[in-house]
């Protein structure tokens, strides 16, 4: 699974895999792919720089990446408290309410919430990149559309190239104006912030926007055979985020949210904004629900609401509230019935994608050719 996007890069195969946890980054490296971390949970440099250490340690030498979130407009002299401030009291007292509902005990006096997203936050962010700048990184990606184009130069200037995720062709053409060197074509089946287009439209779509620059195709791929779909419509490889959720390298730290990844299907998650104010797929839940009901108070833009449900969100996940407890995961989610190591994986995905393009040769005459 070989493209001249992996070549560059260095890695065997063209799969690229986002997720939140080191142990699952340093292994998808380890696999052949390339291992990209997530720092939106980061709001302490010094625990970023400690797992990026302890990704390079467990490497063996092949490369990764990292993933923010940050907005390309800059936005000077705003405090988280400042931000805080903003939020309206009825959607306090909203939330308030919902886990009286359901009996969601109050964290420990002193307990600092878990689950704090300031890294929305550019000034956040940025302390992030500090970091990951001093560190051999490959690839920085950025969730939240091109990165402001001192980061671009600052990326490029360490010789580590930038991707941004997009949810159309007109986004697809903004970060190739940008610079961006890699467009991540995110389609609407895709776990987190994704668009309105499904990917089998939207990823030919973007790789005809921004020839000759790479796409990756995202968003409802978990098999060797989607891999190869994703490369026969012009990508040059796939950005995997879902499908590492349930591998035994994963801490998810809720053995309940495992279950319900387990157990759910393809048409358990729904795109809301309850999570962070963007539309983003999620599983759905009773807590999504309660935010997307007509007699609900309507979400906040982002970064309020993701502000405003942390502490809440931290309660549902430690104390394990059945009915409410989520996570952001793709569609893809119905093909994740079962818990296995990550090399598990990439051995199914590579055996997939061989019997998938045996096929296709077969069907074009050329039985035997790979």
């Amino acid at each position: 699974m070989q493209t001249e996007l992996s070549r560059k890069l260095g890695v065997e195969h063209a799969v690229f895999g986002f997720t939140p946890f080191p142990a699952v980054a340093a292994a998808i490296s380890r696999a052949g792919g390339l291992g990209v971390l997530g720092a939106v949970r980061y709001t302490a440099p010094d625990d970023l720089k400690r797992d990026l250490d302890w990704i390079e340690a467990h490497l063996d030498g092949r490369p990764y990446g990292l993933d923010v979130v940050m907005p390309a407009k800059k936005v000077e002299g705003v405090t988280e408290a400042e931000v805080e401030a903003m939020i309206p009291e009825g959607h306090r007292r909203f939330v308030t309410d919902t886990l009286a509902k359901y009996g969601v005990p109050e964290l420990a006096e002193g307990e600092a919430s878990g689950w704090r997203i300031t890294g929305w936050m550019e000034q956040v962010a940025r302390t992030q990149l500090d970091v990951a700048f001093e560190h051999p990184i490959r690839l920085l990606a950025n969730a939240l559309g091109s990165p402001p184009a001192d980061v671009v130069a600052r990326a490029h200037d360490r010789g580590v190239l930038v991707a941004a995720l997009a949810g159309s062709a007109r986004h697809a053409r903004k970060h190739r104006d940008a610079g961006i060197d890699v467009v991540v074509a995110q389609g609407y089946e895709g776990g987190g912030h994704t668009g309105e287009i499904a990917s089998m439209v939207l990823t030919p779509e973007v790789v005809e926007a921004v020839a000759p620059l790479p796409v990756l195709a995202a968003g409802g791929i978990g098999s060797g055979q989607q891999i190869a779909a994703a490369l026969a419509l012009g990508a040059q490889g796939v950005w995997l985020g879902s499908l590492w959720l349930t591998t035994t390298e994963a801490d998810l730290s809720s053995a309940a949210l495992t279950r319900k990844l387990l157990a759910a299907g393809s048409g358990d998650t729904v795109r809301s904004r309850a999570l962070t104010g963007k539309p983003a797929r999620q599983l759905r839940t009773e807590w999504t629900d309660a935010w997307d009901a007509p007699d609900g108070p309507g979400t906040l833009p982002m970064p309020l609401q993701g502000l405003l449900v942390a502490d809440a969100v931290s309660r549902i996940q430690k104390y394990e509230i059945d009915p409410l407890l989520g996570t952001p995961v793709g569609q893809i989610v119905g093909r994740m019935n079962s818990e296995r190591p990550v090399q598990a994986v990439f051995d199914d995905l590579t055996r997939g994608f061989e019997q998938a393009v045996d096929r296709i040769n077969r069907i074009a005459g050329r039985s035997g050719q790979s």
